[in-house]
């Protein structure tokens, strides 16, 4: 049985002790701000805005019962879409929208303003992966290639486990034929080089077929180590080795007669340290693991030790990486990924502290003020942010009053922790129906710190289908990315950032790669989001992020969208478009059959992590045993979509339990045969005894009482659980 929390009382809160400890010792100590002061701002900001918080999350349900009325008394009638607009205004869903207007975001770094490129997701409650995150800003292009299924294993050129050198020349001969793509020479291939190129006063003797691609070098002992290069503003820096000393490391550097030892790219140009749909944080324990993290992380001073291979590694942040110009100059490059901070919605209350009349504070509160108090380290050393502001990604915002209401908690944290004037910036996810609906609104309510925007398919899904839960049964889940109102999404995103004065200021983004090691497939796929706009997009790995920086090479994100913007607007009428699937197509026994189990399979992969190890974000195998990257917005998707097709009898509560069952027999087995699960808490099969297992019942509790839940969000019924499971 855990012990009993103890909370310490300053002001009118009941603060847990291990998260007052921590705010005073470690976030405060070293800062302007006196443990006095941040209690009293904190006191005054939580019982000001805890009210606020509350009475907008009383109009979310109050929407949501007005909109499923609308639907149950039109049962059977055709549906008017002028008339569901009229009536979508009527309750404040839909907005009318303002006067044309740009966004005047101020001292945003290069990486936001002038950078395209990938960007990573990470939990916030891993350190290592935290540390691999940020180390990520530069990545082999040897060791990515060599991992991924780029690289055919045919013809011999397997990875298997030690060093192949037939396979290490598939390598070599793909990074020089990208060298001819992205750094172009005049006469000549790459593959025609032989030798190293030489550098006499500082300028470069190669027929470079843009010279101004020629940034700088470095030298060891007198020697070329390294020629860097920029292509659409992304550093390419190519190691040789003259010196026979890195070829243990690097073979292929041996292989090579132009002696390349690497290609390091510029890859994840940004990093999302993440304490929300990642993490299962649910108590101050929990939500002072990842601060801790963050603390670290502005302080410079993260670190994690591991086995690796038999040995003990400690790893860390890389420093920055030093040059010599092609003026002959000094010349940095900053060592690591831009760290942002996704901090929790409006929706959850925490434990952590207890207000006056002993309700639980608003979490994204709490966050807010932790996550930029943590910040003012990093003012010091600028080792994250040189223009010294504090990025803030805020999800699972609907519509532009919650908007607003994220710009005056911003508004308190800067008055108590004595910031200047919109110094916080902001980031909207655009994954909620009625901000997707709004957006140029939402943008409006922000538009003196939003620095971020972006489409989110899974968590959009999931609310569509809540939203219009009474309408009908949903198309299949994999029908979705195909469907009208999904291409209006996209687009949408895009033509109103840029409408609004994004670009050169302020980032677009798209989703997440969910399957790491289908890298080929990223390949080929994941450029449609450069093409379509977006100076970043989300990607699981480092490994992932170094293969999709190639795509911002061979895309240049501001001209296109310079085209874009000459394009014609994505229609609200589209938007609008209800995925329900027509009575003319009926789907047979097997359909549904093999849909059912493909989510139910999803949600109990995922599920059973969260609640008995606290992994809020993991690659679970699908039902075919293909890695997916599974958190909460996958979860949500998956479980909505039972619900809806339970609530309209597609599907019986008899049939889901059953298939339910027979995936968490499926799960087990995949679990115990998973290696990344070593070192966890010794697996609990589901199967042995599903009425014990709290994971089971919470899985099946998401699908059975969906419909139930707060915009068919996960997290009650996860916090709920996993609580209990702590308690045991």
């Amino acid at each position: 049985m855990k012990k009993q929390e103890k909370f310490v009382k300053i002001f009118e809160l009941s603060v847990s002790k291990i998260l007052f400890d921590f705010v005073n010792n470690e976030v405060l100590r070293g800062t302007s701000i006196s443990s006095k002061k941040f209690w009293n701002g904190f006191n005054k900001t939580v019982h000001q805005l805890a009210p606020i918080n509350k009475k907008l999350i009383q109009t979310r349900h109050k929407m949501q019962r007005s909109i499923d009325n609308y639907h149950l008394t039109r049962k059977n009638q055709k549906f008017k879409k002028n008339e569901y607009k009229k009536f979508l205004k009527k309750i404040g869903y839909l907005k009318n929208t303002g006067p044309n207007f740009k966004i005047q975001t101020k001292n945003v770094d290069n990486e936001i303003s002038s950078i395209c490129g990938p960007q990573l997701v990470c939990p916030v409650s891993n350190a290592r992966f935290l540390l691999n995150a940020a180390n990520a800003r530069w990545v082999s292009l040897y060791d990515s290639l060599y991992g991924a299924d780029i690289i055919p294993e045919t013809r011999g050129a397997l990875k298997g486990n030690t060093y192949n050198p037939i396979r290490g020349k598939e390598v070599i001969l793909y990074s020089r034929n990208l060298l001819d793509k992205i750094i172009p020479l005049k006469n000549k291939s790459w593959m025609d080089l032989n030798e190293i190129p030489k550098i006499l006063n500082n300028k470069l003797k190669l027929d470079l077929l843009n010279q101004n691609q020629f940034i700088g070098y470095s030298k060891v002992s007198n020697k070329i180590s390294s020629i860097l290069f920029k292509n659409n503003n992304l550093h390419i820096d190519i190691l040789f080795d003259q010196t026979g000393k890195m070829e243990v490391n690097n073979p292929e550097g041996n292989q090579d007669p132009l002696k390349i030892h690497d290609i390091f790219l510029e890859s994840a140009i940004t990093t999302i340290c993440d304490h929300e749909d990642s993490v299962a944080a649910v108590d101050a324990e929990d939500k002072v693991h990842g601060y801790k993290n963050w603390l670290l992380l502005m302080k410079g001073k993260l670190k994690s030790s591991f086995i690796k291979n038999g040995k003990k590694t400690l790893r860390k942040l890389n420093k920055d990486r030093n040059y010599i110009s092609s003026k002959g100059s000094k010349y940095k490059l900053h060592g690591r990924s831009l760290l942002l901070n996704r901090n929790v919605g409006h929706l959850m209350t925490t434990p952590s502290i207890l207000l006056k009349d002993g309700s639980e504070c608003p979490e994204g509160i709490l966050d807010a003020f932790i996550t930029s108090a943590s910040c003012l380290h990093d003012f010091k050393i600028r080792g994250n942010s040189r223009e010294k502001a504090i990025y803030i990604v805020k999800p699972k915002m609907h519509g532009p009053e919650e908007c607003s209401f994220t710009d005056l908690i911003f508004k308190n944290v800067e008055k108590v922790l004595k910031l200047k004037n919109n110094q916080i910036l902001c980031g909207i996810m655009d994954e909620e129906r009625r901000t997707s609906l709004n957006l140029k609104e939402c943008i409006r309510a922000l538009k003196k710190r939003v620095f971020f925007i972006n489409t989110g398919f899974l968590d959009r899904t999931g609310d569509e289908i809540h939203t219009s839960m009474e309408y009908g049964p949903m198309i299949l889940k994999g029908d979705m990315k195909a469907s009208k109102w999904i291409r209006a999404y996209e687009n949408n995103n895009v033509d109103v950032g840029l409408s609004c004065g994004f670009s050169g200021k302020a980032q677009i983004g798209k989703g997440m790669w969910a399957m790491p090691d289908l890298l080929n497939d990223m390949m080929k796929q994941k450029i449609s989001h450069p093409e379509a706009g977006a100076n970043c997009a989300w990607v699981p790995s480092p490994t992932a992020a170094a293969i999709h920086s190639l795509h911002y090479h061979h895309v240049d994100v501001f001209s296109k969208q310079k085209d874009i913007m000459k394009r014609k607007k994505a229609k609200l009428d589209d938007l609008l478009e209800i995925p329900i699937n027509s009575p003319k197509n009926k789907w047979s026994k097997s359909q549904i059959s093999e849909e059912l189990k493909n989510n139910t399979q999803g949600i109990l992969g995922y599920v059973v992590r969260w609640i008995d190890q606290s992994v809020g974000c993991s690659k679970v195998p699908d039902i075919n045993g293909v890695g997916l990257m599974e958190d909460r917005a996958t979860c949500r998707i998956s479980s909505q979509h039972i619900a809806n097709w339970l609530h309209h009898g597609v599907c019986s509560k008899k049939q889901v339990l059953e298939i339910m069952k027979k995936m968490a027999k499926i799960v087990d087995n995949q679990n115990l045969k998973d290696k990344s699960m070593k070192g966890q808490d010794p697996y609990q099969s589901m199967g042995a005894n599903y009425y014990q297992s709290i994971a089971f019942k919470t899985a099946c509790d998401l699908v059975f009482h969906g419909k139930s839940q707060p915009s068919g969000y996960t997290e009650p019924l996860l916090h709920f659980n996993r609580i209990m499971k702590k308690s045991i």
